[in-house]
């Protein structure tokens, strides 16, 4: 990573052109040959996908999208002339505009026209069939239907339109809630840096990531059965992790320059070890996205495919973009202040003191306490989750101030709700003979009598079904008495399928869009403990290998399961009991939609590892260094919380955004995973995690040795580039976390000798000093450590072989200290008292 990051730093430009070059590539590419996107939810095998498959070879596709325009009078009738004299040569101009294929309304010859009005006269529909399907529509053209429908109202007229054009231009600006997410993070991102600079370079590289992915996406949709909610979830996951990624790595670039080096070493380094930290961090997601493979549903595959190719080329930005930008701007990623600080102040302790030093405390001091407040807090919020029903969302869950609601509702209160999402019985007839045979019209006659005894059918009919059609089946048409989200819709198909029509004689198969969602719906549910169990199980082997423990892992799965319940039961009452709904800007409550929990459990669980391993990897190296569990998790805690929570913050602000997208399943996954990044980082990693490990003291790193010589070594970061030194001193350099030693012992085979000092720097009356300095001196002279006490008085440094060194304190309170220290093979510990009124002691050895 190392030499990787000195290229990519010294060919910047070279790097620029490449990628600027492939943002625009694409682009045009993209936008020459458009999306080819697949929006079928059907999963082979079920009952709704066979009877979708007979009805497409009953009325194969020769039209387009299909949109309805409805009007309702508040007095009088629709079939009165002065409301025929208004809609009639508004729907006939509708009719001649160049891409409208056909109009069908309630005013025409037949008994099909006035089943298109409602039975009390005030409702009337009509259909308009463009010649391409809804993607294809151009806006413009939807536009000048709604205008020339809306133009027929008056007073006492209302006029609405519903259909699926009609949500692509009622919807906010395309790419809104992405802009509104940007600026969010941006402000974060300033007033987490201070510096212009370093906030748009997290930015910059999230743009180049996702803009790629989006692009590729819709090239893939030619070759890949892509659904284009897909294209939605890429970007919502691409800016999040794309943000955070950078923001990981510009964070360590930040504190070796504020160390000394130079920006080419501080790039190098950041690259090597933050880098790897960011590429373990995407492996995991894409793990995780991949885990929607188990449950064999076509439909998730593009999902699985736009998502995870949206992540590498977020990863692979971060580490190729990234360093190119750092070598431009060079020292200018700092603000004005911190490249006027001097050098020898050395890095600033800023994860190490002050709020998440003193929070760290508080933890270890109380852990019982505070993991019980956190538990109950995420068994509060998880408690709707046991309410939550899978299902659809349509039009009827639009707020109420767009058109495409009030049509929904019209045909409702005109037709019934179940008006909305009529079933489709498919029966195949060609065993009792041909269609149209006497047979053939008693036993349908005889099943559509049944069907419409049941006490949740509003109307069952026989469809006319072309003489021509290639297969003898008839289909029936049935409207429930309930809307398609009801769950009593659902008992209706169940009853079907299980009494009414085994007793007919004929394989009858139940369509529609809301038998097809309850069929998925009942796949998912199915299929999500393998998928649980699988993307645990991923996720519990790589935290197995990168920290060498069990109960790590355990825990981390545990807490993945606490994160997604909780969020989940955010949802639940948000979205299906309403709680806060129109605060959202959302329509009424409905069930969550089918594919959405396994698509957000990967984007979860995926997120939720990489903060515990960016928080773990910290207290490890510690637990590695000093043996000391309490410290570990105290230091960890202390010095990732602040990057954490920087992170998490920008990520809330990223999916929260897309409640403005004007999907609602974006909508829903942005505030599930928003919710669910929250729980995650300020309720779990910062506080039931670490009282969790304070509790379980030196067993959070137990290995079974068998297991331990069978398992290969995985180091998530790698140790930093020392700066060049002479042979037989040691180096300072910074590790992954902070500053450390290495060094050649004996045989010069390089830090394996490395050993600790840490303690604690109190007064005589055992009040901590924080930001005590402390340095360690070789024998000849040279400034082997340097450390700054945090909150509760503690501190570590690193000696790199056993043998005597000057082990010397500053505070600005009290009197220099220095002592001559004993170090052997094992950290010694070492505490110290201060004293204000006390002068300097003379050195004697200790």
């Amino acid at each position: 990573m190392e030499a990787w990051a000195r290229w990519c730093y010294r060919h910047k430009l070279v790097v620029l052109v490449l990628w600027v070059g492939a943002l625009a590539g694409l682009g045009v590419a993209g936008g020459t040959a458009g999306g080819n996107y697949a929006n079928m939810f059907g999963i082979p095998g079920t009952d709704s996908s066979r009877a979708y498959d007979r009805m497409a070879e009953v009325f194969p596709e020769s039209a387009g999208d299909t949109v309805n325009v409805v009007w309702r009078v508040d007095s009088g009738a629709v079939g009165d002339s002065a409301v025929r004299d208004r809609l009639e040569p508004a729907l006939d101009r509708i009719g001649s505009l160049p891409g409208v294929g056909d109009v069908v309304g309630p005013y025409g010859p037949g008994p099909g026209g006035a089943a298109r009005i409602s039975e009390d006269g005030r409702t009337a529909y009509a259909q308009v069939t463009f010649a391409q399907q809804a993607d294809a529509v151009p806006k413009e053209l939807v536009q000048d239907v709604v205008d020339t429908a809306r133009g027929a109202e008056r007073a006492g007229l209302q006029v609405e339109l519903g259909g699926q054009a009609i949500t692509r231009i009622s919807a906010p600006p395309t790419g809104l809630a992405e802009l509104v997410g940007i600026l969010a993070a941006g402000v974060v991102l300033f007033l987490a840096f201070g510096s212009l600079f370093s906030m748009l370079l997290p930015i910059t590289v999230a743009v180049f990531g996702v803009g790629t992915g989006l692009m590729s996406t819709l090239l893939l949709s030619h070759v890949v059965d892509v659904p284009e909610v897909a294209s939605l979830l890429g970007s919502l996951i691409g800016l999040g992790v794309g943000i955070d990624y950078a923001l990981f790595i510009v964070t360590r670039h930040r504190r070796a320059l504020l160390g000394g080096r130079s920006p080419e070493d501080s790039a190098a380094l950041a690259l090597n070890t933050a880098g790897r930290a960011v590429l373990f961090a995407g492996g995991t997601v894409c793990i995780a996205l991949a885990g929607m493979l188990v449950t064999r549903m076509s439909f998730l595959e593009g999902v699985v495919v736009a998502t995870s190719l949206t992540v590498v080329l977020s990863v692979l930005a971060a580490i190729t973009l990234l360093p190119a930008l750092l070598g431009l701007l060079g020292e200018r990623v700092l603000s004005r202040r911190q490249r006027r600080r001097p050098a020898a102040d050395g890095p600033e302790p800023a994860e190490a003191k002050g709020a998440a030093a003193r929070w760290s405390a508080t933890v270890q001091r109380r852990p019982r306490a505070i993991a019980a407040v956190a538990v109950v807090v995420m068994a509060a919020l998880a408690i709707p989750v046991l309410s939550l029903r899978l299902g659809a969302t349509d039009q009827g869950n639009h707020p109420e101030s767009r058109t495409t609601r009030q049509a929904y509702d019209l045909l409702a209160e005109g037709f019934g709700p179940g008006f909305n999402g009529p079933l489709q019985l498919v029966a195949e007839t060609g065993e009792l003979g041909a269609p149209g045979s006497p047979d053939v019209k008693a036993a349908v006659a005889a099943l559509v009598e049944r069907v419409a005894a049941d006490d949740g059918v509003a109307m069952a009919a026989a469809m006319p079904v072309p003489s021509a059609s290639p297969v003898p089946v008839t289909v029936i048409q049935v409207v429930p008495t309930t809307s398609p989200q009801d769950a009593a819709t659902d008992r209706l198909i169940d009853r079907l399928r299980d009494d009414v029509i085994p007793d007919s004689g004929m394989e009858v198969h139940v369509g529609g869009v809301t038998a097809v969602f309850k069929d998925f719906s009942s796949v998912t549910a199915d299929r999500m403990p393998l998928f649980i169990a699988t993307i645990i199980g991923l996720g519990f082997l790589l935290l197995l290998l990168a920290f060498r423990s069990v109960v790590v892992p355990l825990t981390a799965a545990v807490m993945n399961l606490v994160a997604a319940a909780a969020s989940f039961g955010v949802l639940v009452a948000i979205f299906q009991w309403g709680w806060g709904a129109e605060l959202l800007g959302f329509g009424k409550e409905g069930p969550i939609t089918a594919f959405l929990p396994v698509i957000m459990l990967s984007m979860l669980f995926g997120l939720s590892m990489d903060y515990q391993v960016f928080l773990v990897s910290r207290m490890h190296e510690e637990w590695v260094h000093t043996k000391d569990n309490a410290r570990a998790v105290r230091v960890g805690l202390a010095e990732t919380s602040r990057v954490i929570n920087s992170a998490a913050l920008i990520m809330i602000c990223v999916f929260g955004a897309f409640v403005l997208s004007g999907d609602t399943e974006g909508a829903v996954a942005g505030v599930g995973l928003a919710a669910a990044v929250a729980l995650d980082a300020f309720v779990l990693r910062t506080a039931l995690v670490p009282a969790a490990m304070h509790l379980l003291g030196r067993a959070n790193w137990w290995l079974p040795g068998w297991l331990d010589s069978r398992l290969p070594h995985l180091a998530v970061e790698a140790p930093g580039a020392a700066l060049p030194t002479t042979a037989d001193e040691p180096s300072v350099e910074e590790g992954p976390f902070g500053t450390g030693l290495s060094g050649t012992g004996p045989s010069g085979t390089g830090p394996s000798g490395t050993t600790v000092v840490h303690g604690f720097v109190r007064t005589e009356d055992g009040v901590p000093v924080p930001d005590a300095v402390l340095t360690l001196v070789s024998p000849a002279g040279k400034q082997l450590d340097r450390v700054a006490t945090l909150a509760d008085g503690a501190y570590i440094l690193s000696a790199p072989v056993g043998g005597s060194y000057l082990l010397a304190v500053t505070s600005g309170a009290y009197e220099p200290w220095t002592r001559h220290i004993a170090v052997g093979g094992d950290p010694l510990v070492h505490d110290l008292t201060l004293s204000p009124s006390e002068a300097a002691s003379p050195s004697h050895p200790a």
